[in-house]
């Protein structure tokens, strides 16, 4: 692709031309690939060139937005996780980075990610005015920062997923394989402080992103995501069933708190009978076992793989939404769900308070880790529909008014504005052709 004009100025309101970086980007493995997908979008409505350097699950994008494969073993794939590639799949050094770190019991995926990105890119240094990293935060991007400028983006720090993956270990030998598994996050800290500009998206990772990674409050910038209000939004013809609960479980991590939402759901199938759609793929493991264990498998529906337009009909036929997390950095899953106007029941976890507003008026909420007061919450809305109708309206008008695609994009934008006046960097667009 043929590089565009060079910038005139670089406080002007000229496109950027903007490589984005995502080691993950499917939507449906995360809130990291529903940001990849949107927020690439909404640069391209405001006239910006983006082009995305994914690794698989690869994201879904705007028909505007090029992508380049960057080809992993794909070592943890759906069908089979874990797997140990052939001899003849190396092709590359980050291939055997990947598989060496893996041989380890590391996840392996964000350091080979970042070598392969330095690969792809050191020929285009030209065609780019900055590169935008998606919490990849692997070495290589000491390297690409080097090259050109560069802006990372962090959702929250996963130290919090590592403390409570090991805070949840049945054994101690269970807890040593899951501080070998997170030993990326190590390299994700040491990366971060290097990082000229760190785009968050809540206070409250700010906040935790400071305690636990060590990055300087004067390097983070807060830049809230958005939702596309357009399409997440009421469905009054569709008829709500009653006692119908939804979720998202994009993964089977202690973090998201599912385990609390099942035991919560079998306290109020004692009483009721509930049914739960949970928005992902059923897999083995912890919470698949919990649901046999409790009797739950006739009353819980798994969707995965539809359009944003199934997710908002589903959101539609529930009575209430759920976010049941130990932890959040932000919850995308919340806002999409109050923008369609369902009352969300959600805990106090990490930043959902920030996010979903004030308890009775924008949301249900309830400490995190706590079944019982989860069911509590839930009975609250299941036994007052006018409560519920009061809820789901309020919450539909806060996320309106604070949060959209475009104005991610447009506050990410001044991000990148900042970043390009650093001196050490217009040096390097200087140095790339890219300014005179």
């Amino acid at each position: 692709m043929a590089a565009s004009p060079l910038p005139r100025s670089l406080s002007s309101d000229e496109p950027l031309r903007i490589a984005y970086l995502t080691y993950r980007g499917k939507p449906h493995v995360g809130g990291q690939g529903v940001y990849t997908r949107h927020l690439t979008k909404a640069l391209a409505d405001l006239g910006h060139e983006v082009e995305v350097y994914g690794g698989q699950p690869y994201p879904i994008l705007d028909d505007r937005v090029a992508l380049h494969e960057l080809r992993s073993l794909d070592l943890f794939n759906d069908l089979y996780p874990g797997r140990f590639p052939a001899y003849w799949e190396f092709k590359s050094v980050a291939d055997l980075v990947e598989v060496a770190q893996f041989s380890t019991g590391t996840f392996s995926e964000p350091l080979a990610f970042s070598l392969r990105a330095v690969k792809a890119l050191r020929p285009r240094v030209r065609d780019f005015d900055l590169i935008h990293d998606n919490q990849c935060l692997g070495y290589g991007c000491v390297r690409l920062e080097q090259m050109m400028p560069l802006i990372t983006t962090l959702h929250h720090p996963i130290t919090k997923d590592r403390e409570l993956e090991m805070n949840h270990a049945p054994s101690g030998s269970k807890r040593r394989a899951i501080r070998r598994w997170y030993r990326f996050v190590e390299m994700q800290g040491r990366v971060a402080r290097r990082m000229p500009r760190i785009v968050v998206v809540s206070e409250n990772s700010i906040k935790d992103i400071h305690g636990d990674m060590g990055v300087d409050l004067d390097k983070m910038r807060l830049v809230p995501v958005g939702v596309d209000v357009e399409l997440f939004k009421p469905m009054p013809h569709v008829q709500r069933q009653p006692n119908r609960l939804i979720t998202t479980a994009s993964a089977d991590v202690a973090l998201k708190g599912l385990q609390y939402l099942l035991e919560a759901v079998a306290k109020l199938r004692t009483e009721r009978d509930i049914r739960l759609t949970i928005i992902g793929k059923p897999r083995p493991g912890h919470s698949m076992d919990l649901i046999e264990r409790l009797g739950l498998k006739p009353y819980i529906d798994f969707v995965s793989g539809v359009p944003d337009e199934r997710i908002v009909e589903l959101y539609a036929e529930a009575e209430l939404a759920v976010v049941p997390s130990l932890y959040e950095g932000f919850s995308l899953p919340a806002i999409e769900a109050m923008a369609t106007g369902i009352c969300l029941v959600a805990t106090t976890g990490g930043a959902l308070p920030e996010v979903t507003g004030t308890d009775g008026e924008t949301v249900l909420s309830c400490p995190a880790g706590d079944s019982d007061a989860l069911a509590a919450a839930l009975r609250r809305g299941l036994d007052n529909a006018a409560l519920r109708a009061t809820v789901g309206d309020a919450g539909r008008r806060r996320v309106v008014e604070r949060w959209s695609w475009r104005h991610c994009a447009k506050l990410t934008v001044d991000q990148y504005r900042e970043v390009l006046s650093f001196p050490q960097n217009v040096e390097k667009l200087r140095r790339n052709g890219r300014i005179a």
